[in-house]
């Protein structure tokens, strides 16, 4: 049985959603651009642009991965998801994080979701969730390259855990006339250079043999996916619906622990960790 502080016991058995009345579920994944989020007994994902109003105006309460503004990250979640959330109930809430986020991340994303009562918060790395989607083979090295609007990221996973990852604070937003898609591609290539010097192991070559995965808006792009294999030397898959894998990603873990909590590893008061052995999610 998991426990989470301040909200009892997490129930151990339940009915696969749609069909268990006893509780709802929420995957949610904030970008800088888009909000995604999944919610139990619904077939679409929800898929908005991240804003709030204060004013007259609207404004990003999300930037370059940091939430800059906490109410406003609360607000706008409560205008999304509130109204549709079945009453009374808690919610088990599943949130993809930046791999780099850390605790500074986790605790204003965890302050911001309170306005939607979760019963339970679990954070997952959008790397890992994108990897869940894809259901992708956890036990072999893998490198995920997530592009988003403002921001990308390269993350090596090893059992399912972050053990490297960089970012950079450039996405298919920048890009224009002046900043074409190469910034993009030399960035990333940039970064696994890095990692490849760095590990002493073998690991990160071995990921990068067996191909990355990318995901985010970018992966959308052709001409990125491209040229990323012509720079790394290596194959580049885009994902199925590349952005949305990482709210899926969330939800199929969401799927897991809400029927079987107990396989799902759960660390740093509710953070997944490296996955169970049994079941895989």
């Amino acid at each position: 049985m998991t426990t989470s502080p301040g909200h009892g016991p997490l129930t151990a058995r339940h009915r696969s959603w749609p069909w268990c009345r006893q509780c709802s579920g929420i995957a949610l994944d904030l970008g800088s651009a888009r909000t995604r989020a999944w919610m139990s007994g619904r077939r679409t994902i929800l898929d908005v642009p991240t804003v709030t109003f204060p004013g007259d105006g609207a404004t990003c309460p999300v930037q370059r991965g940091a939430i800059v503004d906490i109410p406003g990250t609360a607000r706008m979640l409560g205008r999304l998801l509130g109204h549709r959330l079945p009453r009374p109930g808690r919610p088990l809430l599943i949130l993809t994080t930046p791999a780099l986020g850390g605790t500074a991340y986790r605790a204003a994303a965890r302050a911001a979701v309170e306005i939607l009562r979760p019963r339970t918060v679990l954070t997952v790395p959008a790397a890992r969730a994108v990897a869940v989607a894809e259901d992708a083979d956890l036990a072999r090295p893998l490198l995920v390259v997530d592009i988003g609007a403002h921001l990308t990221e390269v993350t090596l996973l090893v059992d399912g855990a972050v053990t490297d990852a960089r970012h950079t604070a450039l996405g298919t937003g920048d890009l224009d006339s002046l900043a074409p898609p190469t910034r993009i591609t030399e960035a990333v290539a940039a970064m696994v250079t890095a990692m490849l010097e760095q590990d002493h192991t073998h690991r990160t070559r071995d990921a990068l043999r067996r191909g990355a995965l990318l995901a985010g808006g970018g992966a959308l792009r052709p001409d990125i996916a491209h040229r990323l294999t012509e720079r790394l030397h290596a194959p580049v898959r885009p994902v199925p619906a590349p952005h949305t894998a990482a709210v899926r990603g969330a939800a199929s873990l969401l799927r897991a622990a809400h029927t079987h909590p107990s396989t799902t590893a759960v660390t740093d008061a509710g953070h997944l960790g490296r996955p169970a052995p049994h079941p895989r999610p």
